[in-house]
């Protein structure tokens, strides 16, 4: 069984002729070949491996069946799908959902600011309708594993444009900081500029695909001189140089001349650090209204 996100096709068309290759057996004959989009939510209380409906996709019914005896043991619920091609698919159409979602939110939170609109008030309040609407928030950039599923031959345009949206995002969150230092007449060469949560999850100790390495980069070429704080990554590298971590923080925010919220880990307080920062850029909008300026 393959779990990986891989482009549709993958399954069958390249890891069926490696196994038969290598074992001299043949796929659907000799042995069950089946591909089942992995749907683990990593750090979450809510999502157990169990309770998570397993979509598989067997190269033959037999196949199917017998990755479904298999899972069945494992999940609550398991969903046939007419094959490999089927199965891989529906991997591309959730990531592709996400990344499509938080891209319209990211623009619109991008929109709402220009205009000076409250754009987490207007999720607030949208995401009361009972139909038609889930609800997404914006943040400094897209990261996490698998993020994104190739599709050769025929690019999807609304993954390339959500792509192009998302990958926008940290360069805005400079942007912004750039132009609060600004507002307060400093400027981001040679300003202390203080980084809380570098994961790309909240409560998780992951750094894959994070925006905050980025964001990171981009300030340090403009001079800022960085610090970080979180408390599931003792130490971090960028540019191959390690950040100074904080061990302070209230004290740290208190020092920077900025303090940038990258990711709301549950030990952070908002309200109490808007009182001790200098200035404070939440891109999260976790905190309370009034408490920092938001994204």
């Amino acid at each position: 069984v393959l779990e990986s996100a891989v482009p549709p096709g993958t399954t069958e068309g390249f890891l069926r002729p490696l196994l038969e290759e290598g074992s001299g057996l043949v796929a659907g004959r000799d042995f069950h070949l089946a591909h089942s989009p992995g749907r683990l939510d990593p750090g979450s209380r809510r999502h157990a491996f169990a309770a998570i409906p397993k979509v598989i996709g067997g190269l033959t019914p037999a196949c199917t069946e017998s990755a479904a005896a298999f899972y069945g043991r494992l999940t609550e619920k398991v969903v046939r799908a007419r094959g490999t091609r089927e199965a891989e698919t529906v991997k591309l159409l959730e990531t592709t959902y996400r990344l499509v979602n938080i891209a319209l939110v990211n623009e619109m939170a991008m929109y709402c600011h220009d205009l000076g609109i409250d754009v987490w008030d207007v999720i607030r309040c949208a995401e009361t309708k009972p139909f038609g609407f889930q609800a997404f928030r914006p943040g400094p950039g897209v990261g996490g594993h698998g993020t994104a599923v190739e599709t050769p031959g025929r690019p999807l345009r609304t993954v390339e444009l959500a792509q192009e949206v998302n990958g926008r995002m940290p360069r805005y969150v400079v942007q912004r900081c750039t132009t609060l230092l600004n507002e307060h007449g400093k400027s981001a060469r040679g300003a202390r500029v203080l980084l809380l949560g570098v994961t790309y999850k909240p409560d998780l100790a992951d750094l894959e695909g994070s925006p905050a390495h980025e964001i990171a980069v981009r300030l340090m070429e403009l001079g800022a001189h960085l610090s970080y704080h979180d408390p599931h990554v003792p130490h971090w590298r960028v540019l191959d140089r390690p950040v100074p971590r904080a061990d302070s923080l209230y004290e740290a925010a208190a020092n920077a001349d900025l303090t940038v919220l990258l990711q709301q880990h549950r030990t952070y307080d908002l309200q109490s650090l808007a009182v001790k920062a200098q200035l404070l850029l939440d891109t999260r909008g976790a905190g309370p209204i009034g408490a920092a300026h938001r994204l």
